[in-house]
């Protein structure tokens, strides 16, 4: 069962967005059971899970990103597709990590794309590394990793727990095993941009450990490659 939440205070819009996203799932043979709600404040008091969540930006008292942020620090971690009529809104929505942003008004075949692409990062959510130090393995889903940093030969994995996993590898090596969610902005480090939450040139900021966050470098040659990479990520 995949569980869909609509929030748009557009009665109409929240109707159409989760037809649509009903529609897609029948056709995939996938059971979903879709919930609207008409505002941040009507969500927040929803108690039951939610696996993906299609949040509008401009709403009433309490807008998307004020809702996203407080579902995130209260630890949700589904996935988040920011709706909005304001294309420029996009970089604002960082701080939420979303999975995706859709620009009203939102097309069935738009929906679907993004759902498509969606469904095919369900299924390598369970992805892992197997990190050997010694005679100890131990096994590392990529969910975990918020970034990974080298020094003398030396990988350390920065985890979202805050723990620090380190283990001898290459870093290309390494690369070579992460999914698209992973880019090298830098010769020591990889980024997973699931957690950005902003960027500038020469240095990323990501969540951390608690709500915190951390900053990575960008190296110079990277910083243009870096901006085409995220908004091609957000798409």
């Amino acid at each position: 069962m995949i569980n869909v939440a609509v929030c748009d205070d557009e009665r109409y819009m929240a109707d159409a967005i989760g037809k649509m996203a009903a529609d897609f799932f029948r056709g995939k043979n996938r059971e979903t059971a879709v919930c609207l709600f008409f505002s941040g404040e009507e969500l927040l008091a929803y108690e039951r899970k939610i696996d993906i969540l299609f949040l509008d930006i401009r709403m009433g008292s309490m807008d998307g990103l004020e809702t996203a942020a407080e579902l995130r620090r209260r630890g949700f971690d589904g996935y988040l597709i920011f709706t909005t009529a304001l294309r420029e809104e996009v970089f604002r929505s960082f701080v939420a990590s979303p999975f995706d942003y859709l620009v009203k008004p939102i097309g069935a075949q738009e929906l679907a794309r993004t759902l498509e692409r969606l469904l095919a990062d369900m299924s390598g959510r369970g992805m892992s590394l197997l990190v050997q130090r010694g005679t100890e393995s131990r096994i590392v889903t990529l969910d975990e990793i918020v970034y990974c940093e080298v020094m003398d030969r030396k990988v350390y994995l920065h985890l979202r727990s805050g723990e620090t996993v380190d283990y001898y590898e290459r870093i290309e090596r390494l690369e070579a095993k992460l999914d698209r969610r992973f880019y090298r902005c830098h010769r020591s480090y990889l980024v997973n941009l699931q957690y950005l939450q902003s960027y500038r040139a020469g240095g990323a900021v990501l969540e951390s450990h608690g709500g915190g966050r951390v900053e990575v470098p960008i190296s110079r040659l990277k910083n243009r490659e870096f901006a085409q990479v995220v908004l091609q990520y957000l798409k």
